[in-house]
């Protein structure tokens, strides 16, 4: 029987080896048309107005939202970046596989120190296999409520989009969140005081609040449309800490894309996005040419905890509308009707809705088999703190989140990947649990002693060509909520989501090995949960976290440590001579 299993297992080398060849063959096919893009970021102070206040904003090339980058499928980025600001900064392109290039990837002590004040540093990496609407964003501290932009992958030289219409035009539509005041403030004194941070003060598309806010309706954005045109929006929600409904009065979606990869399509009146995903959709001029709002406002899935409850504006415009001629603003645009704030049911629709447009290579062998829980928590208040400006948390805690009942500690004098690399001892280990310490009603009533997590820097480790399943299972710790979870460096296939507590033995059978969704960030259901595979291809240290940053802050995240496989084109490349030092 051990020499069958050697057997086996040298066969799985061997097909690992043989399909890193065909890999390096179809690159290297792939390469003849492809272009290199070079590109300089400045990190800088600009004065913004935004909400009859001017304020000093982080900024990339005086620009909020920074640069759209475009790029085809195949193709190559150079970006060098400088930081002029006062605040360490590192910038993650968010959804790119960065395939052996982890030293690219830009979250800050995970896959590189920070970029200094003062200093630089050049992020290059080649886009494989992807194509539709992937952003980047600083990922040091809450730099990326400014620091931000799209990455608009298209199809190869000479390739059209899979799509009945090919899209006469294409805008980018990114959602944020604006503060009335600094959100590296807003996030230490949330910190200092061990409470929830203060809500933001607006919404915006572009940038822009729009015509609901004070002092914003001369900037309000206007996304041109013709009769009988069919257009291509890309919908990035790159808000800091708010899942977002989206809709245009009087018009459907046609959505074809997500996270970068093609599904099939369906339509819709309404998006919602999670913070870090992206959502691709058709819309046609086929209504009276006029103006119409297009308006985001929040989902909220937490119980009893504050949110921004404001609602951005843009204004689609038909360029055959009497207004567009004469460029008034008296004529006031169509408002849509939107879902109520904890309108969970139209999620759930709409989050079910998806399913991979092409045959899919979903994992059906499982070589790790992991359950993870997601959720918040509350420590005491430390004796050596003031319980009344310091334990400001429900009563008189502090706030912090983990999985797995561990609240992730962020190393700082070395990076995850570099200490990784260079066999640097003592700065994180490799004893992430499989499973949850304890097994509990999850979504029930959570006992208190469940509700404080054990810090720490803990890794879970890969194998090289793992096939890697995850439960990711919301808790009632503090509150049920919708976390949107991240993955660097990998695409995942959302083979399945439901209520409640995962039933191991009952809900396999709603598994989706067919025709699932591929993302690179899933909503994981509130009081539910999600599961999600992949396999483990591409060496290196990457990061898994909630996209709110305010649960990130609290520690809601790990980091696996996928070992290098098999000869060169299985291992992480060399780190750049440029790599920032702790």
């Amino acid at each position: 029987m051990e020499g069958f299993d050697n057997i086996f297992a040298i066969n799985h080398r061997l097909s690992l080896f043989f399909l890193g060849l065909l890999l390096l063959l179809a690159s290297a096919l792939s390469l003849a048309n492809a272009e290199t893009h070079n590109h300089d970021f400045v990190i800088q102070a600009t004065p913004v107005k935004r909400l009859c206040k001017t304020q000093n904003s982080i900024t990339v090339n005086g620009m909020f939202p920074g640069p759209t980058l475009e790029v085809n499928n195949g193709d190559t980025l150079v970006v060098n970046v400088v930081n002029k600001a006062q605040y360490n900064v590192t910038i993650h392109w968010h959804g790119v596989r960065q395939m052996r290039t982890g030293w690219a990837d830009g979250p800050e002590f995970v896959t590189q120190c920070p970029i200094r004040p003062g200093g630089s540093y050049t992020y290059k990496f080649t886009i494989q296999g992807q194509e539709g609407t992937l952003w980047w964003h600083a990922h040091s501290s809450w730099l990326r409520a400014t620091v931000y932009g799209a990455l608009i992958v298209h199809p190869k030289e000479g390739s059209p989009y899979p799509f009945s219409k090919q899209p006469k035009r294409e805008t980018a539509i990114l959602l944020g969140e604006w503060w009335n005041a600094n959100p590296i403030d807003v996030v230490r004194e949330a910190t200092r005081t061990g409470g929830a941070p203060n809500v933001s003060d607006a919404y915006t598309v572009n940038g822009q609040p729009g015509d609901l806010y004070n002092c914003s309706s001369q900037d309000t954005v206007i996304v041109p449309i013709d009769s009988g045109e069919t257009n291509l929006l890309r919908v990035v929600n790159s808000a800091l800490n708010q899942p977002l409904f989206f809709t245009i009065a009087n018009h459907k979606f046609t959505v074809v894309g997500a996270d970068a990869s093609y599904v099939k399509p369906f339509t819709t009146s309404v998006l919602m996005l999670g913070p870090g995903q992206t959502t691709d959709v058709l819309i046609s001029g086929d209504q009276t040419p006029s103006r119409y709002y297009m308006a985001a406002r929040a989902y909220q899935s937490a119980q009893n905890a504050p949110f921004d409850n404001t609602t951005t504006t843009a204004i689609l415009e038909y360029k055959s509308s009497a207004c567009a001629a004469k460029n008034c603003s008296s004529n006031k645009p169509i408002m849509p009707p939107l879902p109520a704030y904890n309108d969970t049911a139209t999620v759930t629709t709409f989050t079910t809705s998806f399913k991979s447009a092409d045959k899919t290579l979903v994992p059906t062998d499982i070589d790790e088999s992991l359950f993870f829980t997601i959720g918040l928590g509350l420590n005491p208040c430390p004796s050596n703190f003031n319980k009344s400006s310091q334990c400001q948390g429900p009563n008189g805690t502090r706030f912090t989140a983990s999985m797995n009942n561990v609240s992730f500690v962020l190393p700082s004098n070395f990076s995850l990947l570099q200490a990784h690399h260079q066999r640097i001892q003592g700065v994180f280990t490799t004893d992430f649990p499989a499973n949850p310490p304890r097994k509990f009603d999850y979504t029930g009533n959570v006992s208190r002693s469940l509700f404080q997590p054990v810090a720490g820097t803990k890794l879970y480790n890969l194998k090289y060509g793992s096939r890697v399943q995850i439960v990711l299972q919301d808790t009632s710790i503090v509150t049920p909520e919708n976390h949107p979870i991240h993955l660097h460096g990998y695409d995942f296939y959302i083979i399945a989501q439901g209520f409640g507590n995962y039933n191991p033995r009952t809900d396999p059978s709603k598994f989706n090995l067919v025709d699932p969704p591929l993302r690179n960030t899933v909503a994981v259901p509130v009081n539910g949960w999600a599961v999600i595979r992949f396999v483990a291809d591409n060496p290196g240290v990457w990061l898994m976290h909630c996209h709110l940053d305010v649960h990130i802050t609290w520690g809601l995240a790990t980091a696996f440590l996928v070992e290098n496989g098999v000869g060169q084109l299985q291992s992480i490349e060399s780190p750049p001579e440029d790599l920032p030092l702790c």
